[in-house]
């Protein structure tokens, strides 16, 4: 049974306060080259979070979890040298990323640094560009939204494709075409890392192709927006395919068993600004992640059950900002079945929540406030039992300079 916390008001003014401080809309800059063809920019992306859990905590994990936390904090480098060439390099560090999507961590997980992001883009046409490095891989449009532009208040918690991260590492090959209404992309990426035969069946590259048609303005960038805040009539329907063979063993102890990783997903984007009446945005996806049936092997890899294991599901948003106020109301819906998921078959999980986002400066000092609730269809019954029904409040600052 979902549990009510009562959030004090003194926890949303704590993060107010600070809302004096000033932003830039971009970092330093700098020119080079003969004729300045060269270009580099430094920015710093921050996204500081005030989290309550009304579980996890306490003798019984039933009491109520406060955390102090940095979701994102990074410093990227973009540059360029004329039209047809550019770089992207993002750093990131995170401490204590103690409350998972499911649970509260019984050890701190302490600190990790890391390069998220390393691109080489080329643009030899609008219709033909290519990607080179560690970038995002084309399979949902969530993942491929910007971090720091969502209408939510962060993307789908369980999104992700299996083996990786929200980024790999490979080449990519997109353009647009039509008049920038049709868009493509390949790619070919690492996939799960290389390991010996004793880990896994195949050492393969794992493949995507995704493509895209927008009706109203375009989206022509290799990355989208949860919002683009009334400034844009977005009308986009998109669809993609990953697949990489002999990615895991149904039975790793005998080595047998070897099983293929597919996914596909279809998905769509509204946002329509009325004058005198605000904006209306809408979203939605659904995203299956197919792993071959490898978890009802007899020793089945570990990594092809759990969160980022074979399940499916499908999400719904939608927001509204007022006309002549910087003030966005927005709500999500996610329903996802698993197919092992802490020990449970058939797992099946609801989450929903809602909240509000205020603009000081567009996405660069924005503060964020959202309440969702997680459940779930089954439990064990046992005293390691993790699916109890949970409620979770979170209070962001967002700081681009």
């Amino acid at each position: 049974m979902l549990k009510m916390l009562k959030i004090p008001t003194l926890s949303v003014l704590t993060l107010g306060t600070v809302l004096m401080a000033g932003t830039a809309f971009a970092g330093p800059r700098m020119t080079f080259g003969p004729n300045d063809e060269g270009a580099l920019q430094l920015d710093y992306k921050g996204q500081f979070q005030m989290t309550f859990r009304d579980t996890g905590s306490g003798d019984n994990n039933d009491d109520t979890t406060a955390n102090f936390n940095f979701r994102r904090n990074r410093l990227a480098l973009m540059g360029k040298y004329g039209d047809m060439m550019s770089i992207y390099v993002q750093t990131e560090y995170t401490d204590d990323q103690n409350l998972t999507p499911l649970d509260v961590a019984a050890e701190n997980q302490g600190s990790n640094f890391q390069l998220l992001d390393a691109v080489v883009r080329f643009k030899l046409d609008n219709a033909f560009r290519v990607n080179v490095g560690k970038f995002k891989y084309n399979l949902s449009r969530e993942n491929l939204e910007a971090c720091e532009m969502p209408l939510t208040l962060d993307r789908s918690l369980f999104i992700r494709a299996p083996f990786t991260t929200t980024r790999d590492t490979g080449v990519a090959v997109w353009g647009n075409l039509f008049n920038d209404m049709f868009q493509y992309r390949l790619d070919a990426m690492e996939g799960r890392k290389a390991l010996s035969g004793d880990t896994t069946p195949g050492s393969k590259f794992r493949y995507s192709a995704r493509a895209h048609v927008t009706l109203l303005d375009p989206e022509n960038d290799y990355g989208y927006k949860g919002t683009y805040l009334g400034k844009k009539k977005v009308a986009t329907i998109g669809a993609a395919y990953q697949f990489e063979p002999d990615v895991a063993y149904g039975n790793t102890l005998l080595k047998t068993d070897a099983k293929d990783y597919k996914a596909y997903t279809f998905d769509g984007f509204f946002e329509y600004p009325v004058e005198g009446l605000g904006t209306f945005t809408a979203s939605g996806a659904y995203e299956k992640i197919d792993l071959d049936d490898a978890y009802l092997g007899d020793n089945p890899d570990a990594d092809v059950v759990g969160i980022n294991g074979q399940k499916n599901g499908y999400y719904f948003k939608g927001g509204y900002m007022l006309p002549n106020m910087p003030l966005q109301f927005f709500v999500r819906y996610e329903k996802w079945k698993f197919a092992n998921l802490n020990g449970i078959y058939n797992q099946k999980i609801d989450w929903y929540g809602g909240g509000v986002n205020y603009y000081l400066r567009d996405q660069n000092l924005k503060l964020t406030f959202e309440a969702n609730s997680t459940s779930f269809n089954k439990g064990t019954g046992t005293s390691t039992d993790k699916t109890e029904d949970f409620m979770t409040y979170v209070t962001q600052l967002q700081v681009i300079f």
